[in-house]
């Protein structure tokens, strides 16, 4: 790479660095295409995108269906708050519930924003519906959870950088470990005053962690025998991600509260929502919740685009498929590596565990070297790499990664 082409990178590198806030650690990349499968940097190197913008961009990127929709509804209408309709929101409130087999939905933009709607929703229900104490209802969380970075959320985060300095914290929260049910059955047997169990499907943040299989069913039962809701947080796995349009579906679990968000727009729009049924969704009353941006026209015309391409092409079965081979690749190759613990995860959702401490830079080093050799990936929780092409990817492109992922490891083989 010459000098003039190095400067390229390091000056966008360097503006980033002076004017903006230092809250996220890249790797040294900097793109300024992407297409399917493939980003390209500014000095026109080409990649394949492990990471898809943490599962956002699903659809892979710039979909022509996804990138038309988005465009044709920007020449007519873009904004007109919720003080007035638009024609193209109610389209999308039917199309997406019943598309996910709901009442209703309320639209917001972003993750955090709808985990946050969702909340809201469920104390309400719970002063409402269930007849709680105002001010006393309680919403059960799993430690290690990642829904997002607001003051509300972190608070019943267990991530020291998350909550460091951020206090005071909010109130109304019970954490437990992910994946134990007795956890979960002690909690709702001694506390009457729980509303909700906010759960991940799978713990994407925190290293693509599956639970254990039954968990999911057997959570749920539990929050109906206690009348509680079960509310699923599948930003990152939901829209096909695992090979299945939602995670929860492996094990027929129905939430009474879904958020959504991330690849529902397919990466080109902040769209998010919430869907729950008439009895839960009826809480909400005007003004009690709103979104200046939250339903207008062109995230309803993205999001219906983006769920028209999740079904047509059937990224979900692709998923399931390429997922069920990539993990067996790997497998192939861990059993003879000294590098590479495991690799886990469901559809196209995985991670392999790097075999050193948490607090190494292996996993880093081995991103770096992955980006040299054409394949984008970001480390989490120190050892773990995540691994999440969109899921346009085909088995040729996949075999080509895995390729890519086994010959980077033996680099770093002892």
């Amino acid at each position: 790479m010459s000098v003039t082409q190095q400067s390229l990178s390091q000056q966008a590198i360097d503006l980033e660095n002076k004017y903006g806030a230092h809250n996220y650690h890249p790797l040294p990349v900097v793109l300024n295409r992407g297409e399917g499968v493939y980003v390209w940097d500014v000095e026109g190197k080409k990649y394949y995108d492990f990471l898809s913008a943490y599962s956002a961009v699903n659809q892979g990127h710039c979909h022509p269906t996804i990138i038309n929709a988005m465009m044709e509804q920007a020449k007519t209408l873009t904004l007109t708050s919720r003080a007035f309709h638009n024609d193209m929101l109610g389209q999308f409130e039917k199309y997406a519930s019943e598309y996910f087999n709901f009442d209703k939905l309320l639209p917001m933009n972003t993750g955090a924003e709808a985990v946050e709607t969702a909340l809201k929703i469920c104390r309400r229900w719970a002063y409402e519906k269930k007849g709680i104490e105002e001010n006393e209802a309680e919403i059960v969380v799993c430690e290690n959870n990642f829904h997002g970075r607001t003051t509300t959320i972190i608070s019943f985060s267990n991530d020291p950088v998350a909550r460091e300095n951020f206090g005071p914290y909010t109130k109304g929260f019970i954490k437990i470990e992910y994946d134990n049910l007795e956890a979960l059955k002690h909690t709702l047997e001694n506390n009457k005053n729980v509303a909700g169990f906010l759960v991940e499907p799978i713990q994407g943040e925190a290293g693509v962690y599956v639970p254990s299989e039954g968990y999911l069913s057997k959570a749920k039962a539990l929050c109906e025998k206690h009348n509680v809701l079960f509310i699923a947080d599948e930003v990152q796995t939901g829209i096909a991600r695992t090979g299945k349009l939602l995670a929860v579906a492996y094990e027929e679990v129905k939430p009474d509260i879904l958020i959504l968000g991330k690849a529902l727009s397919g990466g080109a729009y902040p769209v998010s929502s919430v869907l729950a049924n008439d009895p839960v969704m009826s809480v909400i009353t005007p003004g009690s919740h709103g979104s200046t941006f939250g339903g207008n026209p062109i995230a309803a015309a993205v999001a219906m685009a983006a769920l028209d391409v999740v079904k047509d092409e059937k990224l979900a079965e692709n998923a399931y498929e390429l997922g069920e081979l990539f993990r067996n690749k790997m497998n192939d190759y861990i059993a003879t590596s000294t590098i590479c613990k495991l690799v886990r995860g469901k559809g196209l959702l995985n991670a392999i565990v790097i075999n050193d401490s948490e607090d190494s830079d292996t996993a880093w080093n081995i991103c770096l070297k992955l980006r040299d050799n054409g394949l984008l990936a970001k480390p989490t929780h120190g050892n773990i790499i995540r691994f999440a092409p969109p899921l346009v990817i085909t088995e040729e492109q996949l075999l080509d990664c895995v390729t890519i992922i086994c010959n980077t490891l033996k680099e770093f083989e002892a």
